[in-house]
């Protein structure tokens, strides 16, 4: 069953890092299944509870996953090999739209931001034992918050999405618990979920976010006790969840009140799109708001709001850990968002003009793509690592599309932000000559 390769040791400990040794060097390939628990612990002379707590280590490491009597074989992609690795370098001269950053022009000055909350701060410094959340932080995010219908609710602050994402997923669920995500999706989540011990389950995404009958399948079929939406400015695909498809979700959800809605807004402050949060009437829910697209990535900042109870279990969770986010941060956003220094008109329209203009550029070659809102456009190809390595010899380096699938085909994502107008005709030249013409398909 192993090959060459020999599982070793006597405690859990040993045992768990002899598996994972043989991941890292390769020996146990991904896939590869692992013998039955019974069977290694007469191999290894132990008792067989103590393979089942290496196993439990394993699962709740990421490394392997178990599926009832199929039995435990190591993760097609463990946790140790993090899909942000997939990607190709830019040499001198080729250009660079595969990272999916913003663009610098349209971020704001934060400078008279930070002069102002430091001279506040030298007259009161923050200390111990203060309320973790900043009062006008909170009083400005909930009042973004209710302009867009989300539901009431107490206000938290992480170190970004994945961060929020993180806490929320840990004090709902446990190792082997399922995890509804969209496929394609967000690189660094589809990560996060097989680390934490979870094991996720793709939700085809098209224009208007996920399908509802994928989304009933991973709830009905497949057990997913949370579901992950992206609300607008998907990444990859730049899917933003409609009013007309909202209301389908919500009639899914509705079917499974006792399941963990997890919502995230990164796209708010660069999309024009209107918001439609899902989150009405459930038990347990939460939506995250990042300001990292719209203000920076490096303010590391995300809003929260959610039903009482998982808005308490995160902060406690989060007092026993760093405690808080800095003040200084908080009070900086606060005042980036009193001052309006983004109008999200403004940058949605900057990038809409580069995204739109790109899609329509291929459309006229014969070439689908796919990008509704946001910086990013998807682009299915018959042979991605053809795609990308013509793309890379023709002077652009694009995102490999396995960052960010599990079940789709494969394609590219390419990022708009650093694009000039007059650079998507070239870029659309240099694509077809990439990737073909092709029919028009659904993507999924």
């Amino acid at each position: 069953m192993l090959g060459e390769y020999r599982i070793e040791g006597r405690r859990a400990s040993e045992i768990a890092a002899s598996v994972e040794r043989g991941v890292g060097l390769g020996a146990l390939e991904p896939g590869r299944l692992l013998p039955p628990m019974r069977e290694l612990a007469v191999t290894l002379g132990v008792n067989p509870n103590t393979v089942a707590a290496a196993y439990r280590t394993l699962r709740e490491r990421g490394v392997i996953e178990t599926d009832g009597r199929r039995g435990s074989r190591v993760r097609p992609r463990p946790a140790t090999t993090a899909r942000g690795s997939i990607r190709v370098e830019a040499p001198a001269g080729v250009r660079d739209v595969s990272n999916g950053s913003p663009d610098p022009a349209l971020l704001p000055p934060i400078g008279e931001a930070f002069a102002e909350v430091a001279r506040r701060y030298a007259e009161r410094p923050g200390m111990y034992g203060e309320a973790p959340v900043d009062e006008e932080f909170a009083r400005l995010a909930r009042a973004a918050f209710d302009a867009d219908g989300v539901p009431e609710g107490p206000v938290g602050v992480t170190s970004g999405s994945l961060d929020a994402v993180e806490r929320v997923l840990a004090v709902h669920l446990r190792p082997g618990d399922a995890v509804a995500v969209e496929d394609p999706g967000w690189g660094s989540l589809l990560d996060l979920v097989p680390a934490l011990g979870l094991r996720p389950v793709p939700m085809a995404v098209d224009e208007e976010g996920p399908r509802p009958e994928a989304v009933e399948r991973a709830l009905a079929v497949d057990g997913a006790r949370a579901v992950i939406v992206t609300d607008r400015a998907q990444n990859p695909t730049g899917a933003c969840v409609t009013g007309a498809r909202a209301e389908e979700l919500r009639q899914v959800l509705a079917r499974h009140p006792g399941v963990l809605l997890i919502e995230d807004d990164h796209g708010h402050g660069i999309v024009a799109q209107p918001l439609h949060p899902l989150a009405g009437g459930r038990d347990h829910w939460v939506l995250i708001r990042s300001v990292a697209k719209a203000y920076g990535p490096d303010l590391r900042i995300a809003a929260f709001t959610g039903d009482a109870e998982t808005v308490d279990r995160v902060l406690g969770r989060q007092r026993l850990g760093p405690g808080w986010v800095s003040k200084l941060l908080q009070r900086t956003v606060a005042h980036l968002w009193a001052a309006e220094a983004v109008d999200p008109a403004t940058v949605s329209r900057a990038y809409g003009k580069r995204r739109d203009g790109l899609v329509r550029a291929l459309a006229r070659r014969g070439v689908e793509a796919r990008g509704r809102s946001g910086m990013n456009v998807w682009v299915p190809v018959p042979d991605e690592t053809g795609a990308v390595a013509r793309l890379l010899a023709a002077g652009w380096a694009v995102a490999p599309g396995a960052r960010f699938r599990m079940d789709t085909g494969p394609a590219v994502r390419i990022t708009v932000s650093g694009l000039a107008l007059t650079d998507v005709e070239p870029l659309a030249e240099a694509v077809v000559g990439a990737v073909g013409p092709m029919v028009a398909r659904s993507w999924g």
